[in-house]
């Protein structure tokens, strides 16, 4: 259940809209989350909005701040995306592969070393 909290103004349908349309995004990426929260500030230029959302190996942050509400919420849920993203992607990523112990199988022709082994002596 995602909570939605602010002191300064009311939570109109609208705004919890698209604050649960931004979050069923991340709900594509088939990771469970824990105790969403979004906290929602209005500050003199605009608005401050702040999203905390507890995954099962980790917890995902993000803040935006913009003078129109609706385009501080986009950008909170693309932060939030983009970390999901980064996080799920992860074992995928090169550099992961890359330290990854290979399964690389050596042939070794057998008759060549015979003679190698002859030769030298």
């Amino acid at each position: 259940m995602l909570k939605i909290t602010s002191k300064q103004l009311e939570v109109t349908t609208p705004i919890r809209e698209r604050i649960e349309s931004r979050f069923e995004k991340l709900s594509r990426h088939d990771v469970q989350m824990i105790n969403p929260h979004v906290t929602i500030t209005e500050e003199k230029p605009g608005f401050k909005i702040e999203a905390s959302v507890g995954i099962p190996n980790g917890e995902l942050f993000a803040q935006a701040k913009h003078e129109n509400l609706y385009t501080a919420i986009n950008a909170m849920g693309q932060k939030l995306e983009k970390q999901l993203n980064r996080i799920t992607h992860k074992p995928e990523a090169l550099r992961f592969t890359s330290l990854a112990p290979t399964n690389n199988i050596i042939e070794v022709d057998d008759e060549q070393n015979e003679y190698e082994e002859e030769d030298v002596i």
